[in-house]
């Protein structure tokens, strides 16, 4: 049990450190622009928050629609914490919704959530104008409409330097391209989840923009349109945010219950294990050693999805080190009798190695 005696010395510390690493921030501070003038045109932007909110925390368009919401939207007050206001232009509010409140809200009415761990996406987005085509990196100006659209839609973006290698393999073929292997060579450094190509166009004052994610050995595509650039972005990540949502959202009345036994546990990982299984409801029943065994609340699948996105394996059953037999007692003889196997535990869970 030396495990617990360190982890009560040192675990805060170490979730302070390790909590932003994959999760995003801000997920329910909703920044919305004012539409018109007065307080009529505020209530609207403040209900239209909470809209926004509800995709991303379910990533599904119909939810909006659900009775939950409808009947939040009449008083959103009661899931609020504070409304502010900033200056333009234009002029927007920022609402703070309570975690708790708005998620117990929500899977009363059936709705299925999406937690705050999320894939990290790296995004090669190409514009293409009159004046030419321009590869978006980090810190050019072109950057800030596409972090934006990423906060509204609540998914941690990464974009690249932008480099002379990197524009010359992120070409508008290559975007537009099935194969990710290029791709995928210039992205290593980046240590992301998922790549994101985007290429952009403007056409008759309008863009369109045609994108694929790769997530793993999965591939989604689609098109999208804004009348500007940073509504384009908005589009993409909200399509996006749909496309992802269904892989890791729990559903209510619909999980059962489980066991996750993971091994090569130490301070470090205890604390961000605790943040990948947090929307499953993780209860430890076991610490051996440095493997830990939790029950939680899902389905086998999406928790592999979640489980993948901190890096873990999953252990083969035919892997699993068998258990050793306990020496038999001493018939009277005096002399040993033979050993006798010891019936494994039962579980019937998944097992994880980092």
């Amino acid at each position: 049990m030396r495990f617990f005696h360190y982890l009560a010395v040192a675990c805060a510390g170490l979730i302070a450190v390790t909590a932003q690493a994959e999760t995003v921030s801000g997920l329910y501070q909703v920044r919305e622009p004012v539409e018109g003038q007065g307080s009529e045109a505020r209530t609207q932007a403040t209900s239209k928050a909470l809209d926004t909110l509800v995709l991303r925390l379910t990533g599904d368009p119909k939810a909006i629609q659900n009775p939950a919401v409808a009947a939040l939207r009449k008083d959103p007050r009661q899931i609020i914490n504070q409304v502010g206001n900033e200056a333009g232009p234009p002029e927007a509010v920022v609402v703070e919704f309570d975690p708790g409140s708005t998620e117990r809200a929500l899977r009363q009415g059936g709705l299925a959530l999406w937690g705050s761990n999320r894939p990290s996406i790296l995004g090669w987005w190409l514009n293409d104008t009159v004046e030419g085509s321009s590869l978006v990196g980090d810190g050019q100006t072109t950057a800030e409409p596409l972090r934006q659209a990423a906060q509204h839609r609540g998914l941690p973006l990464r974009l690249p330097l932008a480099d002379l290698q990197e524009q010359l393999v992120a070409n508008a073929k290559q975007l537009e391209g099935k194969d990710p292997a290029p791709l995928r060579e210039v992205s290593e450094r980046y240590n992301a989840d998922a790549l994101l190509a985007v290429h952009a166009q403007e056409t008759d004052g309008k863009w369109q923009g045609k994108w694929q994610l790769w997530l793993g050995d999965q591939r989604e595509q689609g098109s999208a349109e804004g009348a500007d650039q940073a509504a384009l972005a908005d589009a993409v990540m909200l399509a996006i945010s749909t496309r992802l949502a269904p892989r890791y959202v729990v559903r209510p009345g619909t999980s059962s219950e489980l066991q996750v036994q993971v091994q090569g546990m130490n301070l470090q990982r205890y604390a961000e294990l605790g943040r990948v299984l947090e929307p499953y409801g993780p209860r430890l029943q076991a610490a051996e050693g440095d493997t830990l065994t939790y029950a939680v609340s899902g389905n086998r699948e999406q928790l592999r999805a979640q489980l993948g996105l901190a890096h873990l394996q999953e252990v083969p059953a035919e892997q699993i080190a068998p258990v050793a037999p306990t020496p038999a007692p001493q018939t009277a003889s005096g002399q040993p009798g033979a050993a006798q196997p010891v019936a494994p535990a039962a579980f019937d869970g998944l097992r994880f190695r980092w």
